[in-house]
């Protein structure tokens, strides 16, 4: 029987690089990949239009999508893990010079207020240094992918024809999250950011999930093995990677391989855990600050995001 075809979106990364370069195979389907330059674009053609049967999307943008009822599943495929530290940025010569200085101030958020990076970084300010974000101006640089979402009211996009890398130097804003300022007198709000990160991964186990992976509803009916073939692909083709991240076998590493290895270091274990049991804490916090940042309702329970297939697979 010929393989279903699937169009599928995902970031070419070195933990799906054996299923880019067709060394990896789903059994019975047949990955179509279609290359999107900007991957956020891809996460709103998803939500809004549906366009892909297999897609990578950021995490808060799925809870937000799935509590709107959009018709796509989320397998327990966590393709990136991030650190968010660093991606709050002030000017080192103006008078917020704290994280907690920020309250009463005005905040730029890189596209939208429900963007995963603003959500785990304002989880930060929040647990880490005690910020209460309800006293914060979140200014956003665009819409939501979620159009349906409606964000708080403390939350305001930004005027037409700025830009938060200006705001931020002419004291508009009093820092930023998820820019990549030109300005040489702008630095990471928390001090030693990388290392305070690697640090919480220690005290705390704080390893924020990035993106996973959605697939359609109507093909995870039609398709009782999909989700299981999706998810033993994946698996099978990040094992190499962190086999080779191990083995010291990369020759070019990249920011993010360096960083996978430290958490190896750090941890002792597969930075790339898949699977709900070992990543039922990150996702357990990250529904959290989804609902106190007001973007969910009320909590979702953790198995009825993925389907029930999928519960117990790990890898």
């Amino acid at each position: 029987m010929a393989p279903v075809h699937l169009t599928t979106v995902t970031r070419t990364q070195g933990n799906n690089q054996a299923l880019k370069e067709g060394n990896v195979r789903p059994r019975g389907f047949s990955l179509d990949f279609r290359e999107v330059p900007v991957l956020v674009q891809a996460f709103r053609r998803m939500v809004r239009e549906l366009e892909f049967d297999v897609c990578e999307m950021a995490f808060t943008t799925y809870l937000c999508a799935k509590a709107h009822g959009k018709p796509f599943t989320a397998l327990p495929i966590f393709v990136v893990r991030g650190f968010h530290h660093g991606a709050i940025v002030h000017r080192a010569a103006g008078d917020i010079q704290t994280p907690i200085d920020v309250e009463g101030r005005s905040v730029g958020v890189n596209r939208g207020y429900t963007v995963t990076t603003g959500v785990w970084a304002r989880g930060i300010l929040s647990d880490e240094y005690g910020v209460d974000l309800d006293r914060v101006t979140w200014v956003r640089s665009g819409d939501e992918h979620v159009a349906e979402y409606q964000p708080p009211a403390n939350v305001v996009t930004m005027r037409p024809g700025a830009s938060l890398d200006t705001m931020l130097a002419t004291g508009e804003v009093a820092a930023a999250i998820g820019i990549e300022p030109a300005h040489p007198d702008v630095a990471p709000l928390i001090p030693g950011a990388e290392e305070a990160a690697y640090a919480a991964l220690r005290r705390r186990g704080l390893y924020p999930i990035n993106h996973l992976l959605v697939v359609k509803d109507d093909l995870l009916h039609t398709h009782p093995g999909l989700a299981t073939a999706l998810f033993e692909a994946f698996a099978a083709a990040k094992r190499r990677y962190v086999e080779r991240l191990h083995a010291g076998t990369i020759d070019a590493l990249t920011t993010t391989d360096l960083m996978y290895q430290r958490v190896m270091e750090i941890t002792g274990e597969d930075p790339l855990p898949y699977g709900i049991a070992s990543n039922r804490p990150m996702i357990e916090q990250l529904i959290g600050h989804a609902v106190r940042q007001r973007i969910l309702d009320r909590p979702p329970a953790v198995e009825d995001l993925f389907p029930e297939s999928t519960h117990d697979l790990t890898a």
